[in-house]
């Protein structure tokens, strides 16, 4: 599913009308967990004159999420997570790799609207975000010998949301979600600049989720 068509379904969900459920005032929490896959082909860097492919590997670590509902069904969610760790190969035209690392943190804001009310089968609630990916990297490090100062810049990008959660009790659901989130980032290496690195991952997971 492309970006656009996260935005135009949230877009259409907040223009419609229904038996609302979910009362604006109402607070809840998800805890659980997410893994961050990378897109495939993360762009070319050049070091000192030699073009390297990027590689930058998956990882999966436990998020929370808090939102607060603005107006009937529509929402406003922060998630939030300890740093994700990612491997990064670099690869030459000659086959010749050179390894590398760094750690993130992803705090997504997002507008969302919640399917609540609609009379969906086995009453599950879909619903469907878009807002604002901040991304900051650190511990980067580049096995090059010593001496070696990899920096990767702080990336801010659109996010898209969805994702249907399935009530076990009256406050209490299981919830499976999928985001995608535009990361790009300036690599730079003693300060020389060696190009953008494209992460821009789908992001899947499962939590719990708690209202209040």
């Amino acid at each position: 599913m492309k970006l656009q068509s996260l935005v135009l379904a949230a877009a259409t969900a907040l223009t419609m009308t229904t038996a609302f459920a979910v009362p604006a005032g109402t607070w809840s929490v998800a805890a659980g967990a997410h893994y961050v896959d990378p897109k495939s082909d993360n762009g070319t860097v050049n070091v000192d004159g030699t073009d390297f492919s990027v590689d930058v590997d998956g990882d999966v670590r436990p998020t929370i999420s808090g939102e607060y509902f603005i107006a009937n069904n529509v929402g406003v969610e922060l998630l939030a997570a300890i740093p994700f760790h990612h491997d990064i190969t670099l690869t030459d035209n000659a086959g010749n790799e050179v390894d590398a690392k760094t750690q993130h943190l992803p705090p997504t804001l997002s507008l969302q609207y919640h399917f609540d009310g609609y009379d969906m089968p086995m009453n599950i609630k879909p619903f469907v975000g878009v807002g604002v990916n901040y991304t900051t990297f650190f511990k980067e490090r580049v096995y090059l010998g010593n001496g070696n100062d990899l920096e990767l810049d702080d990336s801010v990008g659109v996010a898209g949301h969805i994702g249907v959660d399935i009530p076990f009790a009256d406050t209490e659901a299981f919830r499976i979600d999928a985001r995608y989130m535009d990361i790009k980032t300036d690599a730079s290496l003693n300060g020389a600049d060696l190009g953008e690195v494209d992460i821009s991952p789908w992001v899947y997971g499962v939590a719990f989720v708690k209202q209040f």
